[in-house]
């Protein structure tokens, strides 16, 4: 009962709000599929040569190739195309005059705007799981497969990423990929920047791989050049004598791009336990649910379509004063997540300050058309 009083205070009318949100559901995959369908087409004209450049590529390169970058496409443009066919629905309204007649019935802006609210809320639930469940894992297979030149019959990948530096007492190493195997670990191309007291690049050790073995460390195929004497050494196997364990590395190798946000997670769990900062990592854990979120905007920042009387200005006005609320809170949020990456903001503030800071300017705009439309409305006060 007291669920059913909720409803009728919000949403008087559910033929209302069913056909609101079905007018924006389909502009929204409207939108979403031709922009796709249009960016993929560019995209593949620019990669297609690199890709049939290699050795028995056919057409079944091109089609595993859009498997994989089509959910990019989908997941990164997505609150873009909700906030396109969120001016679509709201200026079809505005110019059928079907929001005079919503107003006029004694429906006020946010009720107005709810059912709008419910479709974004449907299109965010939605942005997020397919972006965990689909994008995470295709965009690691693709960025696996590019840096293999697109190989065919490329064997699957087994480390999370690849790239990682590890900073061991004054010694800086890097890695270019990590492999969990049988009771142990395999590290590809280790590069160690031997260094003194001073910061001062004392030698340099390349190796093809390293092995982590009964709890300790072994390079292989190892070329050690001395900065000082300038005497290169080779050796075939030789001991490591590091504390870093695999697990370090593995963690560090999760590329939030790439890994859901439960093994990011994971990944932060054990770095936090070994006392590393993981600030930039954090910013972008809260990106995965802030990045989805964002789609909850598009509604107030498009609310300047629907609200207004013609003396206010016309349609095509309104309509690009809410594509550039839209654009520029991606411009925020953008500049902020790169903040927040390279460690120059707080995490929360990265990902989410954008949000909170167009949800004020929103509800400023739509407060002042309404108190614009109301003042317009009301008759002239006779003189005394």
């Amino acid at each position: 009962m007291v669920w059913r009083t909720i409803r009728r205070t919000m949403v008087p009318s559910r033929t209302l709000a069913r056909y609101m949100i079905k007018m924006h559901l389909s502009r929204f995959f409207g939108v979403l599929v031709g922009l796709t369908a249009v960016l993929q087409f560019l995209d593949l004209l620019a990669v297609s040569d690199d890709i049939m450049a290699a050795d028995g590529a056919t057409w079944v390169s091109i089609v595993s190739y859009l498997s994989m970058r089509t959910p990019q496409l989908l997941s990164q443009f997505a609150p873009f195309a909700a906030l396109i066919s969120t001016l679509l629905t709201l200026a079809t309204l505005n110019q059928h005059s079907e929001v005079v007649i919503m107003k006029a019935s004694g429906l006020s802006a946010h009720r107005i705007l709810l059912p709008m609210g419910l479709a974004s809320f449907i299109i965010a639930i939605g942005h997020f799981t397919f972006n965990e469940t689909v994008v995470v894992d295709g965009s690691a297979r693709l960025e696996y497969w590019k840096d293999n030149d697109f190989a065919v019959d490329l064997p699957p990948n087994s480390n999370l990423t690849g790239r990682v530096w590890v900073k061991e007492d004054e010694n800086i190493i890097l890695v270019e990929a990590v492999n969990a195997v049988k009771d142990g670990a395999v590290m590809d191309k280790v590069s160690v920047f031997e260094r003194d007291q001073n910061k001062k690049i004392t030698a340099m050790i390349q190796a093809d791989f390293a092995l982590y073995q009964k709890g300790k460390w072994s390079l292989h195929e190892v070329r050690r050049f001395d900065a000082i004497s300038h005497e290169l050494t080779v050796d075939t196997v030789k001991d490591w004598p590091i504390k870093t364990r695999p697990e370090r590395f593995m963690a560090l190798t999760a590329n939030p791009d790439h890994v859901s946000f439960i093994e990011l997670w994971s990944s932060m769990a054990k770095l936090n336990k070994e006392g590393i900062p993981i600030d930039r990592m954090m910013a972008s854990f809260m990106q995965k649910f802030a990045a989805p979120a964002s789609t909850l905007l598009m509604p107030l920042l498009a609310a300047v379509a629907a609200f207004g009387v013609t003396r206010a200005g016309s349609l095509a006005i309104r309509l690009t004063v809410g594509m550039a609320l839209g654009f520029s809170f991606f411009v925020a949020d953008n500049f902020m997540l790169a903040m927040g990456e390279f460690g120059v903001a707080p995490p929360f503030l990265a990902a989410w300050a954008p949000f909170f800071l167009f949800l004020l300017v929103g509800y400023a705009v739509l407060f002042h058309t309404e108190e614009g439309t109301k003042r317009r409305r009301s008759p002239s006060t006779p003189a005394e």
